[in-house]
């Protein structure tokens, strides 16, 4: 099984003739994601270069293709209200890859998304793969087995590197999440786990952290009162020199807190194994899970 990705989800892109969004619909097309049309305001009658249909809105694609979930790559000043149009359409699913989107707005538009209803992954993210059935977003599918083991992440690059470790050791995935790394993101670490705990395929979950904010720490707090699957962390940024900002717009440390050596005391206490390298964390899964 997979979690809020399968064969059968169907997918708008939205900023589909720009760019990023016609070169990434093209690596999702060719993974077998169903990409039912896009949306780019002042364009709708078209045609893409891959034959599907553009929109002017979002309400008039869903309403013409039944679409589902949406994945978003448009400018940031553009990019929250996308988001905004995507969940007053009914878009219960919105995937939003875009990064540089102010804080202020992200403020607005996560407020809308929970009462909407809705559930929005990212911006500042990779995406969501389901190996073997589906991919919304930039994760290069190769690296990609379809299998029994969760991922999410806040970091992009790291998670690849990661997803590749397990999948050289024989260890495939059932879903990987990038939730993104900047300070206010749709999804969090603890949005996440309870689907995959319920996921009667997921067998464990690897958590890819990083410096910054208290993510991590409430997320151990969590587990140990809810989660009752094998959860496997890793935290970037354990060698980020003192007072310096890393990555993300999220990583961001302030005295002792939001450091490497905090959040894995926490995992610790909750009796979640941290790893000291991407190879230690493959070479934990495999040996949990033989």
């Amino acid at each position: 099984m997979s979690i809020l990705l399968d064969k059968s989800t169907k997918v708008l892109v939205q900023g589909i003739t720009g760019r990023d969004g016609a070169f990434h619909t093209r690596q999702m097309l060719d993974y077998g994601t169903q990409i039912v049309g896009g949306v780019t305001p002042g364009k709708g009658g078209q045609l893409t270069d891959d034959g599907l249909p553009v929109f002017n809105s979002v309400q008039e694609a869903v309403g013409e293709t039944g679409a589902t979930a949406s994945v978003i790559y448009v400018p940031a000043r553009f990019a929250a209200a996308a988001v905004s149009e995507a969940v007053e359409a009914g878009i219960g699913l919105v995937v939003c890859i875009t990064e540089g989107i102010p804080v202020l707005d992200m403020v607005t538009v996560y407020h809308q998304v929970a009462a909407q209803g809705a559930r929005l992954i990212g911006p500042n993210c990779p995406g969501i793969i389901s190996p073997g059935k589906a991919k919304i977003g930039i994760m290069p599918g190769a690296i990609h087995e379809p299998g029994r083991v969760g991922v999410i992440s806040r970091s992009g690059t790291l998670t690849y590197e990661i997803v590749h470790a397990l999948t050289t050791r024989g260890i495939g995935q059932s879903t990987c999440i990038g939730i993104g790394g900047d300070p206010i993101v749709g999804s969090s670490f603890r949005d996440l786990l309870p689907l995959f705990e319920d996921d009667d395929e997921t067998d464990a979950v690897v958590l890819v952290g990083e410096i910054g904010g208290d993510e991590e720490e409430r997320t151990a707090a969590f587990i140990q009162d809810h989660i009752r699957k094998p959860v496997f962390a890793y935290v970037v940024g354990q060698t980020a020199p003192e007072g310096k900002r890393m990555g993300h717009a999220g990583a961001i440390v302030s005295g002792n807190a939001g450091t490497a050596e905090s959040k894995i005391k926490a995992f610790g206490a909750a009796g979640v194994p941290v790893a000291g390298t991407i190879d230690e964390l493959a070479d934990t899964v495999r040996a949990k899970l033989e």
